[in-house]
């Protein structure tokens, strides 16, 4: 790669490591945060969920506007936006302007995480070079969430504000670097090619009340939560109408007849659901019924940062000598493996018996995670990149979100009583969700191995054509 595509590289993953230590600070700043603004537990957790609703509610629209209205303008305009609004966060008096300001800066970073990939994947050449590309900038990913455990740990010691102006000066590093490396290029030929506002409105109110749904499905009646999938189904169910008609659809559905896109994209949001997860009931383990601190917390979990280090490294190897789809499949196995030896947690664990579980997980993260990254964005045609984005990342969002709900409805339902012991049940019956949705993953996955890259030749599935496949 010519050091001019290194520096674009290095602006973009500035860019996601930037989007990783956000939510990861706040994580470990939401007991602070409740204290000072005095907000209550359900408040609270809209501080979360409403970066969750901006964040994969508005992620295909963001896509698309980067394909419509040029990847490098979205990239730099919302980059600015998240800049903002993350500082306004830190100024906040009251619950519903941090709230207010977490739901902007979710959307700013929507619009700006496909916008950053589609970079990429347009920049580099499919094969190996665009291969170490997305290795290393999900490596990098990873390393923002591993890293904001410790720093906001550190940060929120000296107040939670700090959680909010931190990333303010680490955007403004990224928009410098952004505006003299990252390469200005012409407004993209939408001559014909309106913006399908119908179907830009349709799938964002469909995927905002779905996530919606999954995020309150634990605080409001199970009618509620129905409804609101309902409610969410039709509005799909209106999209796919409005799309089939439209002569410049949002997302052309030939697109879902690529069965590598689909598997990518199902497989996605079940490794996410597990991770996430098994991250949350870790965090309530040692916290809740252990008294660790939080940066105890912190830096007992960062362990599980070695993926920063393997994904550049070691994954690149492997793909090369075994495909993407034998190495996802094998990290899909591993994070199996690791949610499973967790299982037996007690309430005398030694950090040394928990280790294994951990330092597992990182390795199946990096194996996973990468080569997931490739497979559903591989063989898509140029003018698509960011709408192939686009639905891998709210596939992510979402599966976090399911992950996240999952596990706290069954820790609920499994806990009787207010005891450590009762308390315990529940964390060992929640556990079983990541794994179980570790093992559908790679069920999935597996349809995929027969075939090394994981990426087929779409006109043999039924696929409308798209551009030929490079074998990873």
């Amino acid at each position: 790669m010519s050091g001019r595509a290194w520096g674009v590289l290095f602006v973009l993953c500035g860019a996601i490591f930037l989007e990783g230590i956000d939510v990861a600070m706040l994580n470990v700043a939401l007991p602070s945060i409740r204290a000072d603004l005095d907000m209550s537990t359900g408040m609270l957790q809209w501080v979360m969920s409403a970066y969750v609703l901006g964040y994969g509610g508005f992620m295909l629209l963001g896509g698309r506007a980067a394909d419509l209205f040029g990847r490098r303008q979205m990239f730099v305009f919302w980059l600015v936006v998240f800049l903002l609004f993350s500082g306004l966060g830190g100024f906040a008096t009251e619950g519903w302007m941090l709230i207010v300001a977490r739901f902007v800066t979710g959307v700013a970073a929507a619009f700006m995480t496909p916008a950053g990939l589609s970079i990429i994947t347009t920049s580099f050449d499919e094969g190996p070079q665009r291969n170490k590309a997305l290795l290393v900038y999900s490596g990098t990913a990873a390393g923002g969430f591993s890293i904001g455990l410790v720093v906001g740990g550190l940060l929120a010691s000296v107040s939670w504000r700090w959680v909010f102006f931190a990333p303010v000066i680490l955007s403004l590093l990224i928009l410098i670097t952004a505006v003299v490396l990252i390469p200005k290029s012409p407004r993209p030929e939408r001559s014909g090619q309106g913006v399908d506002l119908g179907g830009a409105i349709s799938v964002t109110a469909g995927i905002l009340l779905l996530v919606f749904a999954v995020e309150r499905a634990t605080h409001v009646a199970a009618a509620v939560t129905a409804g609101t999938v309902a409610a969410g189904l039709v509005f799909f169910l209106a999209f796919v109408l409005i799309e089939r008609r439209s002569s410049n659809p949002l997302i052309r559905l030939g697109l879902f007849r690529n069965g590598a896109l689909i598997r990518g994209n199902v497989t996605g949001l079940l490794f996410a659901a597990g991770f996430f997860g098994f991250q949350f009931v870790a965090v309530l383990y040692l916290q809740e019924l252990r008294g660790w601190s939080t940066l105890q917390t912190s830096f007992a979990l960062i362990v599980i940062g070695i993926d920063s280090i393997l994904s550049p490294t070691l994954t690149p190897k492997l793909v090369a000598k075994f495909g993407n789809a034998r190495v996802i499949f094998g990290g899909l196995l591993l994070a199996a493996l690791s949610y499973a030896l967790f299982l037996p947690v007690n309430m005398d664990w030694t950090y040394l018996a928990m280790f294994p579980s951990l330092i597992i997980l990182g390795l199946a993260f990096s194996l996973a995670y990468g080569p997931l990254t490739i497979i559903a964005t591989e063989g898509i045609d140029e003018e698509e990149q960011g709408v192939a984005g686009g639905l891998l990342y709210t596939s992510f969002q979402f599966g976090a979100a399911l992950g996240l709900s999952s596990v706290t409805a069954v820790s609920i339902g499994a806990t009787h009583g207010t005891s450590p012991a009762a308390q315990l049940d529940g964390y060992r019956a929640a556990l079983i969700v990541p794994l179980a949705a570790a093992l559908i993953a790679a069920f999935i996955s597996a349809f995929g191995l027969g075939n090394r890259s994981g990426i087929e030749d779409p006109a043999a599935a039924g696929a409308d054509p798209v551009r030929e496949p490079v074998d990873a």
